[in-house]
C-alpha cells in the first residue's frame, strides 16, 4: 500500500484511549492502503484489518497508522504489540513474526516506462538496467538474490514510481495487482517480466499474546470462508484473493 516520512495516525478503535492493544502500521500502497481528503486511512488492506479486529470483538482496541515501510516493519520488530500489514511471509520472516494469513497472495513485476527502449524479457536480460524498489520491503531482498546490482531505495512507492516516471531509474517492482490499477489509470508503465509470486498477511511481534494471534487467524478463515474477503478487495477493484 506512500507520502512523506511522517506518521499519519488515523484510526483508534475506542476515542481517546490513550493505548491501542495492538498497533498496525502499514504504508501508503493504494488500493491497498491510503490517506484519503479527510485524513482518514482507507483501502482493501485497511478494510481487512478492521473486519478481522471486528470479528475478534470490542475487547481488543487498535490502531492503524501510515508510514514509510521501513520503520512499519522496524516497530514489528521492536514494539510487544506491534503488527505490520501486508507483509510477505518469506523464509527469512517466518520466524521474526507471528503471522495472520493470508490477507493477499500477491504477484510481483518487474515494470519499466512505457516509452522506455528496454527490450528485456527476462530477469537475467533486465540485471543490466537500474532497478528500483522501498527501503526494507521484501522486494528489496528478491531484487537482491536475484543479480540486481543496481539498485535504488526509497522511502515510498510513490518515490519509486516517481524516479521510474522521471527517467531516473529503468525499471521498477510493483504488485501485479496495484500494476493493473496504474494502467487502467493510464499510467505510462509497461510490463517487462514476472518477479515472483508470495503470500501476505499481518506479521507481528512475538510478544503479542499467541491466543491473541489465534483470535485474529480465526477472524480472517471466517472472512475468508464467507467470501467477505473477497468482496473486500471487489470494492476496491482487486481481484479475489487466490
Amino acid at each position: 500500500m506512500r507520502r512523506p516520512a511522517l506518521t499519519c495516525s488515523m484510526v483508534l478503535l475506542t476515542s481517546g484511549a490513550q493505548a491501542a492493544d495492538i498497533s498496525f502500521a502499514t504504508e501508503s500502497y493504494p488500493p491497498y492502503t491510503y490517506q484519503t481528503e479527510d485524513g482518514s486511512i482507507d483501502g482493501a488492506g485497511a478494510a481487512q484489518v478492521r473486519a478481522i479486529m471486528a470479528g475478534v470483538g470490542a475487547d481488543v482496541e487498535y490502531r492503524i497508522d501510515i508510514m514509510p515501510w521501513a520503520r512499519a516493519l522496524a516497530l514489528a520488530q521492536t514494539q510487544s504489540t506491534s503488527c505490520v500489514f501486508a507483509a510477505a511471509r518469506t523464509p527469512e520472516r517466518e520466524t521474526t513474526f507471528q503471522w495472520v494469513v493470508p490477507m493477499l497472495m500477491d504477484v510481483n513485476l518487474i515494470v519499466a516506462r512505457q516509452s522506455s527502449s528496454i527490450t528485456a524479457t527476462t530477469i537475467a536480460e533486465a540485471l543490466l538496467y537500474s532497478v528500483g524498489t522501498q527501503r526494507e520491503d521484501y522486494t528489496e531482498g528478491l531484487l537482491r538474490r536475484a543479480g540486481f546490482e543496481r539498485l535504488d531505495l526509497s522511502a515510498s512507492f510513490d518515490l519509486t514510481l516517481a524516479k521510474l516516471l522521471g527517467g531516473r531509474i529503468d525499471l521498477m517492482a510493483i504488485s501485479q495487482d496495484v500494476y493493473d490499477r496504474l494502467v487502467r489509470e493510464h499510467v505510462p508503465i509497461r510490463r517487462i517480466v514476472v518477479l515472483s509470486m508470495q503470500q501476505l498477511g499481518i506479521a507481528c511481534n512475538p510478544a503479542l499474546p499467541a491466543a491473541l494471534i489465534a483470535r485474529m487467524q480465526s477472524s480472517l478463515d471466517r472472512l475468508r470462508a464467507s467470501g467477505e474477503q473477497d468482496r473486500i478487495q471487489q470494492r476496491y477493484g482487486l481481484p479475489p484473493v487466490r
